[in-house]
Formats: C-alpha cells, structure tokens, sequence
C-alpha cells in the first residue's frame, strides 16, 4: 500500500522529475553516512546579544576600530560584535553542536532530516516506497520501501547500493535515466 500523500502533490518531491524526496533512518545507512556528511553550524553568532553574522575581524569596516573592543572569553579575535563591541573566537561564535549535517557531490544532494534521518534530495537512483508519516508530507519512506508490493509504492530518490555496509540497498534500486534495474556490485 502506498499510503496517504500528506503532501497532496506539492512538497518533497522533485518538479522536475517528478520523484519524491527520501527518508532513511541514519543507522539503516551507516557508517557511510557518518563518513561522507559534513557538519554544518550556521553562521557565527554573537555569544552575548546572539545577533546571527557577527563579522569575521578581517571584514570589519574602516570606521570601526575594534582594538577597542573588549575580548569576549579567552582565545583569539576572529569575529567582532559592533552592536556589543567585543571580539570574539571562533569557539565561542558557532555552537558546539552542528545544526545539520549535509552531503552534496555531482550526484547526490542528501541533509539530516528529523534528526536521526537522512533525507534523499537528488540521486542517480529511485526505488518504489511507501509516502512517509505526516512528519515529511510526501516524501517516501525508504525504510519501508522493501515491503512495497506489485509496484504500489511512489518513485522515490534513493541512495544506491555502495552507501551500505554490506553493499546491497535494502530495497531494488532503479536508475533515474533509464529506468533500468541495478544490481549490487558482485564480490
């Protein structure tokens, strides 16, 4: 069963293609995907009015003489607050935990999702899934696409079969330009 399109047709899926967006849980995944995601912190932050895109000191105008500045903390003045008027080191401009992680390269485009879930924005492969929960409207879920049966399940972006441990996806992997079925790489 496909499920319920929470989306109605409009979100988490691919105009162009017309493929949904995936979500796949970041332990089905693996390793891989711990090895391969890049934290992602934001900009830097003010620690003391938390104003977003506090100046690296390097970027600072003319007109403002940030030796005057109070030093924030200990470490070095890489950033500078105008608004508060103290320097700032890059340990204490970005949080200590990353927001986000992302993977992006010629083929795939992949983000934290929920969390503890990577969601599958472009790939060179589809498989057939059920809709995810209302949590992603639209988008299919690649954790449950291995119990869609008779092709009743949505086109959804996948990761292909090298992103697993064991190097077969848990579940048929399609390419997007021919439609052709991919079989994992033989030993």
């Amino acid at each position: 069963m496909t499920g319920i399109d929470y989306g109605m047709g409009r979100t988490n899926i691919d105009r162009v293609t017309g493929i949904r967006y995936g979500v796949i849980a970041q332990g089905t995944v693996g390793q891989a995907w711990y090895d391969e995601s890049e934290p992602q912190y934001g900009p830097p932050c003010c620690p003391k009015c938390y104003a977003e895109g506090i100046a690296p000191l390097t970027d600072l105008s003319d007109a403002v003489d940030a030796s005057a500045f109070e030093q924030y903390g200990s470490g070095c003045a890489d950033y500078a607050c105008e608004d508060c008027e103290i320097t700032v080191d890059s340990a204490d401009a970005f949080p200590d935990d990353p927001l986000d992680h992302t993977y992006s390269d010629d083929e795939y485009e992949l983000a934290t999702c929920l969390d503890v879930n990577v969601f599958v924005l472009q790939s060179p492969y589809y498989t057939l899934a059920p809709f995810c929960s209302p949590c992603v409207p639209g988008a299919g879920d690649l954790d449950n696409a291995e119990n869609i049966v008779n092709a009743n399940g949505v086109k959804t972006y996948c990761l292909g079969h090298d992103w697993f441990e064991e190097g077969k996806a848990p579940y048929p992997v399609y390419d997007v330009v021919t439609g052709a079925l991919v079989n994992p790489k033989a030993d």
